[in-house]
C-alpha cells in the first residue's frame, strides 16, 4: 500500500468536516453582525439627533433631512464639508409622522417631494 493514499471515505469526512466548521463560522458572523447592530441601535435611541432620510446628489454629496431637539434641519453633505440649507419646524413637514413612542419617522411622501416644495415656496 502507498504511504500517505486516502481512501474515497476519508475524503468525504474532511468534506463534511469542512462543511460544519464552514456553516459555524458563517452562523457566528451573523450573529455577532445582529448583536453589533442591536447594540449600536439601542445607543443611538434616546439622542437629541436623529437621521430621518437622505438623498444621495452625486457620490461624494448628500442631502440629509434631520431632526435635532424639536427641529428638523435640511444640511448639504460633502466630501470635505456639512452645510445648513433651511431649519423647519415640525409643523412646516405636514407629510411626517412619528410612531406611538416618537422614536421612528415615517414619511408619506418621500423627502424630494418636501424640498420641492419648499423650493417652490422660496422662489
Amino acid at each position: 500500500m502507498i504511504i500517505g493514499a486516502t481512501g474515497g471515505g476519508d475524503s468525504f469526512i474532511q468534506l463534511i468536516v469542512v462543511l460544519i466548521i464552514f456553516a459555524f463560522v458563517l452562523a457566528m458572523t451573523v450573529i455577532t453582525t445582529r448583536f453589533i447592530g442591536g447594540y449600536q441601535k439601542v445607543k443611538m435611541q434616546n439622542r437629541n439627533m436623529q437621521l430621518i432620510e437622505t438623498l444621495r446628489l452625486s457620490n461624494t454629496k448628500y442631502l440629509a433631512l434631520m431632526k435635532v431637539a424639536d427641529r428638523y434641519v435640511v444640511i448639504g453633505v460633502g466630501k470635505d464639508e456639512i452645510n445648513k440649507i433651511i431649519e423647519l419646524d415640525e409643523n412646516e413637514i405636514p407629510d411626517l409622522r412619528l410612531d406611538e413612542e416618537g422614536k421612528t419617522a415615517t414619511t408619506m411622501a418621500g423627502f424630494q417631494d418636501i424640498l420641492d416644495r419648499f423650493r417652490n415656496k422660496k422662489g
